[in-house]
């Protein structure tokens, strides 16, 4: 039965470590951060992308039944797809989008609002059956794990948009597409490795989701020495 309280317990769990990271990020473009009004608006609309990927994600069950690789392969591009149109209509295509790191900062805001619905609503699972310990174990797995895949995989592309701020149009379209190319891609092995049980294989997993976090910090530093010169 869904109470008053699980709801709550629920919110908290899913978002309140969503908007810690949100912080976290945001710490980085503070000489110049973005309008309130458009990570707000970017951060809800990364979680309504939830709502609206997981009738397709079924429907990519009744064409590839199980737990195969096209079946993780179309659910990373459908996760990817509406992450990347969270953050165009929340912030991209806005004209605050006006400096290299802008792209990096509303990627993982998109990929952050739609890790605080996903994750509230795996931890709502194990509360609904009274299960404390398998709601602490999926909030920290999900913590470490799938909060930050979503933000290696989206702040991949908001990277590459990033590196090619100030070159020509077609350019920085095709660093966009190679950009969503490897997010679909690492998205596609997190969940193809983490589906194998064995411990090496989880480990392994995490410590690469873990080693992305540490190249976009660089990347961030990186990113923020690019400006705009006259052979651009």
């Amino acid at each position: 039965m869904i109470t008053s309280r699980i709801v709550v317990y629920a919110l908290l769990g899913g978002i309140a470590p969503a908007l810690i990271w949100l912080a976290f990020w945001r710490n980085e473009d503070r000489k110049r951060p973005e309008p309130r009004f458009n990570i707000v608006r970017t951060f809800l609309l990364g979680a309504l992308a939830v709502i609206l990927v997981i009738p397709l994600q079924r429907k990519v069950l009744t064409y590839y039944p199980g737990l195969g690789i096209m079946t993780f392969l179309l659910w990373a591009l459908l996760e990817e797809a509406f992450k990347f149109a969270a953050a165009y209509i929340g912030g991209l295509a806005s004209i605050d989008d006006d400096e290299p790191i802008d792209p990096l900062i509303y990627m993982i805001t998109a990929a952050l609002g739609f890790t605080a619905l996903e994750n509230t609503l795996f931890i709502a699972n194990p509360l609904l059956q009274q299960d404390i310990a398998g709601t602490l174990v999926t909030g920290s797995l999900r913590f470490i794990g799938s909060s930050l895949l979503h933000t290696v995989s989206s702040g991949t592309i908001g990277l590459l948009l990033a590196l090619s701020f100030y070159k020509r149009s077609w350019l920085r379209k095709l660093s966009g597409t190679v950009g969503f190319a490897f997010a679909v891609f690492f998205h596609t092995a997190f969940n193809l490795f983490i589906l194998n049980q064995g411990s090496l294989s989880t480990f392994l997993t995490f410590a690469t989701v873990w080693a992305g976090i540490a190249v976009l910090l660089l990347a961030f530093e990186k990113v923020k020495t690019i400006h705009r010169t006259p052979l651009a």
